[in-house]
């Protein structure tokens, strides 16, 4: 078992579990979480460098790095693992904001140690989810990711974070149970087989049980992906959540909505996805322009980003349904563009946050002058969010709209021009945010005594900002990372075009 890179994914977390068990003070406990952490990002990168020199030398199996354990014979339930160029960039992501929400909370009060075990158990779940290839390791995996949140914003959120943790975990296992019930009967009618690479090769689903099974098991990630009318947990689990549990919910928690729906509603019910996409592309297209105009009418800085959210990563969904190459690159894109700007912006929030002792942008003003890197960094975010070129957010938008108006039919035209005018209502709100709260007049003068970004505080974002202008100055990069999940041939085999 342990010859396979890939199930050191899930060994260093649960390593970095015991460690913390064990810590004595917050010396030992930052120590174990940042070398975990940097642990889990140079295996992400040794994987990434690994695989494209696989590819180079002509590798062309769809999972590279495969292996499968028996876990449970009469069931035919396998620990099976592999990954391709989505994978791979999805653990990177996870690596990236685990590390650097580890800086965010460099202070975090109280009980530290319950914290990062709350938060280690977490990522253990992410960092599974995406090396599995049998659907009920991956559901099992799915759902370490989501029981931590409770504890995590129930006990170091604030605001209404009783409220927000009960309505997130009842609205999240909702869809699990959605997600379940569409896993057992694909495991039923596609040959008792959980492998999502046999399932596909062999398009061993009946069309007349796609029908039923895709909507069960898109709706089941959509509601992670907080897809219209599902999204309501999302803004108000992400304004009462800590700095480094925010982070890790919108950069990553919220991905794995997407490449599920991805993974396996699209992968292995292609015909269904061709027949059903229509329904759900009117709901994602929805989320888009909701989530946009929702994040105009807000004051608190939590929640303008939690519908902003909502807005990119119904945008995300909305691509993947489009059925093309182009558009699901650029959806994947999307994945990794919102995940590292979306956490630069909420560990910038609770950096204001720590010192200002508001969310509420009518009672801060003029912080340009008085935290300058922060406001430098805020400003990179939201130039980021609202696509400038150069940036993440520019070519991963890019990339869709162009994906999706390859669609000749009015339908889809029309809902792509509607999901880019999504593009000027965030910038709407992004420079509503930006002037109010870093230029003009300080609205407090006692703001005048704060101090600006600490060295950690300094770390973490500048990583964050590193990656979100390489995606921007370096797309063709990734691009090739991811395209061969998009190949022809793959199309081929699963019965798409």
């Amino acid at each position: 078992m342990f010859s396979n890179i890939l199930i050191y994914f899930v060994v260093i977390p649960l390593l970095m579990l015991g460690l913390l068990a064990v810590s004595q003070n917050m010396k030992q406990i930052r120590a174990v979480a940042v070398t975990g952490s940097l642990a889990l990002l140079g295996l992400s990168v040794y994987l990434l460098t690994d695989y494209l020199s696989l590819r180079a030398a002509g590798a062309d199996a769809p999972m590279l790095y495969t292996d499968s354990w028996s876990w449970f014979a009469p069931l035919n339930i396998n620990m099976a693992v592999g990954v391709d160029g989505i994978s791979i960039a999805m653990l990177i992501l996870s690596s990236v904001i685990l590390l650097t929400g580890s800086f965010a909370s460099w202070k975090i009060n109280p009980h530290p140690k319950e914290f990062f075990l709350w938060l280690v158990l977490l990522s253990t779940g992410v960092f599974g989810f995406f090396i599995s290839i049998d659907l009920f390791t991956m559901f099992m995996f799915y759902e370490v990711a989501l029981i931590p949140m409770y504890l995590l914003i129930g006990v170091w959120g604030s605001g209404k974070k009783n409220y927000s943790a009960m309505k997130l975990t009842l609205m999240l296992m909702g869809g699990s149970a959605f997600l379940m019930l569409g896993l057992i009967g694909i495991y039923y009618n596609g040959g008792h087989t959980w492998n999502i690479v046999e399932i596909a090769q062999g398009n061993l689903i009946d069309p007349s049980w796609q029908n039923f099974l895709f909507p069960m098991t898109f709706v089941g990630f959509g509601v992670l992906g907080a897809m219209f009318p599902f999204h309501t947990w999302s803004p108000d689990g992400h304004a009462s959540a800590p700095t480094a549990v925010s982070m890790l919910h919108a950069g990553v928690l919220m991905k794995l909505g997407g490449y599920g729906c991805f993974r396996v509603a699209i992968y292995l019910m292609p015909q269904a996805a061709e027949e059903l996409a229509w329904i759900f592309l009117i709901l994602t297209g929805i989320s888009v322009v909701y989530g946009a105009f929702s994040a105009c009418v807000q004051t608190d800085l939590k929640y303008i980003n939690a519908y902003s959210s909502v807005s990119h990563c119904g945008l995300v969904l909305f691509a993947i349904l489009m059925l093309n190459t182009t558009a699901m690159t650029g959806a994947i894109m999307q994945m990794l563009s919102h995940g590292l700007m979306t956490a630069l912006f909420f560990a910038l929030i609770g950096m204001i946050y720590g010192r200002t002792h508001t969310r509420d942008i009518r009672e801060m003003g003029g912080l340009m002058k008085i935290m300058p890197c922060l406001a430098v960094c805020y400003v990179i975010a939201g130039m980021a969010s609202l696509g400038l070129p150069g940036l993440s957010g520019f070519v991963a938008e890019m990339t869709i709209f162009i994906g999706s108006f390859e669609h000749t039919d009015t339908f889809h035209r029309v809902f792509t021009i509607l999901a880019c005018c999504s593009i000027v209502i965030t910038a709407v709100y992004i420079l509503r945010v930006v002037g109010k709260l870093l230029f003009g007049p300080v609205y407090d003068e006692h703001h005048l005594s704060l101090t600006d970004a600490t060295w950690w505080e300094r770390t973490s974002t500048f990583a964050l900002i590193v990656c979100v202008a390489a995606i921007g100055c370096f797309p063709n990069f990734f691009e090739e990372l991811i395209k061969f999940t998009f190949s022809p041939q793959i199309f081929a085999v699963i019965g798409m075009n």
